[in-house]
């Protein structure tokens, strides 16, 4: 099962920004243009929340994070992004990046870790 590979994640300090970057080694633009793609989130002892999603030129975001996180795709590079701004402590978290194929096939990074210091 091919996983999706994730980067950008490290520690910052609260009102700075991070960009997270995801794609699927050998994808085809096709493929990847068909999405839907997204970022989910898991903190400590807590549930696996969606932070934003991206399905054709749709996106929609969690409540938490509208106006600061914007979530995009690259088409020439074919990597999913989500670019963090103001982030806040509680912004601390794994971030698992999210691809669904054709409606059935599922993909899932391995998380990266997001740090958000006070």
């Amino acid at each position: 099962q091919a996983h999706l590979v994730e980067s950008g994640g490290g520690v910052v300090q609260a009102g700075g920004s991070l960009t997270l970057s995801c794609t699927l080694p050998r994808i085809i633009l096709s493929t990847f243009r068909g999405g839907p793609w997204a970022w989910y989130r898991q903190a400590p002892g807590q549930q696996r929340e969606l932070v934003a999603r991206i399905s054709g030129s749709d996106t929609n975001y969690a409540e938490s994070v509208k106006g600061r996180f914007t979530i995009s795709r690259d088409n020439n590079k074919k990597k999913v992004l989500l670019q963090m701004n103001s982030l806040k402590p509680e912004d601390t978290s794994v971030y698992y990046c999210n691809f669904l194929q054709e409606g059935k096939y599922e993909y899932w990074g391995q998380g990266t870790q997001v740090t958000v210091s006070s």
